[in-house]
């Protein structure tokens, strides 16, 4: 029996035209549109990254995610990655106080624990943070807190964006932790390939599409071809057949190309049609997309 599978996007807070990498005309109907709420009528699951940024994180509250909780359905659920300053200043070093950080980073995200909308928590490292610091990454995993607040287990996910974690010591170091390694799709240039192997270290599962953009390193501009979408389909079915939950995200949001591989991808896993609302919305967005490159062709 498979596992159940989560599909959405990274972020929803897009409220430029798509010319300026936004959503709005492609997906929302207006800049006035309330996104997050627009966007759980399409989609059960969205991926918070302004979290990791110090300039929006030292602005938000509890408040901030009492305010997500209640915007959305009850059974949405909200991915989420950790502030910066843990894994790029700090580096998960204890020493330093990574530790402490990410207990401060949990009290603050609890409203959607107490609302059961927490997903996985995303702990992204720095493409600079290498093999060579195994020991640390090994002692921040060791101490990572375990029950939330309604005594469920957190549920983490890692992403590693060097080459030099391609070692079976650390798929087996993860496993004992029970803690999800990130598959992605990336730039090949990045030589991150073996991230695209199937890799399952724990009862749950995390993928990330990032686009393979290669110019200006914006990955995120880009835009899957169906193709290269289907060669990711018999992936999903075999890592969703080892979990119990497996959570999709597509990061490439630069302007609505990521509602459009979302749906598709998602009609394409299920083998089946999307709900009337979906269909609608990617119709909308893909006529968008054919309506803009006709308009490049005329001038």
């Amino acid at each position: 029996m498979q596992g159940n599978f989560i599909l959405g996007c990274s972020g929803w807070n897009y409220p430029d035209t798509p010319d300026k990498g936004g959503w709005t005309g492609i997906f929302y109907p207006e800049k006035s549109t309330k996104r997050l709420y627009y966007y759980s009528q399409i989609f059960n699951t969205a991926e918070i990254d302004s979290t990791f940024y110090l300039r929006f994180y030292s602005k938000m509250t509890r408040g901030t995610f009492i305010g997500m909780a209640r915007a959305t359905p009850e059974k949405f659920q909200f991915s989420i990655k950790v502030p910066e300053t843990i894994t790029h200043r700090k580096r998960l070093s204890i020493d330093k106080g990574a530790i402490t950080d990410l207990e401060e980073f949990l009290d603050k995200i609890s409203p959607l624990n107490e609302a059961n909308k927490l997903g996985a928590v995303l702990i992204q490292l720095p493409p600079s943070f290498t093999v060579d610091e195994f020991m640390d990454i090994e002692g921040f995993l060791d101490r990572l807190p375990h029950l939330n607040s309604n005594n469920h287990y957190y549920q983490y996910a890692i992403e590693f964006r060097h080459p030099s974690w391609n070692t079976e010591g650390l798929w087996e170091m993860l496993n004992q932790y029970n803690i999800a390694a990130v598959i992605t799709d990336s730039p090949t240039k990045e030589n991150l390939q073996f991230l695209s192997n199937i890799i399952v270290t724990a009862d749950h599962s995390f993928v990330r599409f990032h686009g393979r953009n290669i110019k200006d390193h914006y990955w995120y501009n880009y835009l899957y071809s169906q193709k290269e979408l289907d060669s990711w389909v018999n992936k999903i079915n075999e890592i969703r057949s080892q979990t119990k939950i497996l959570r999709i995200y597509f990061n490439n949001h630069y302007g609505g190309n990521a509602v459009i591989n979302a749906l598709q991808f998602k009609e394409m896993v299920l083998g089946s049609s999307l709900s009337k609302n979906e269909q609608e919305a990617l119709k909308h967005a893909e006529k968008y997309i054919a309506v803009q490159k006709q308009q490049l062709k005329l001038d």
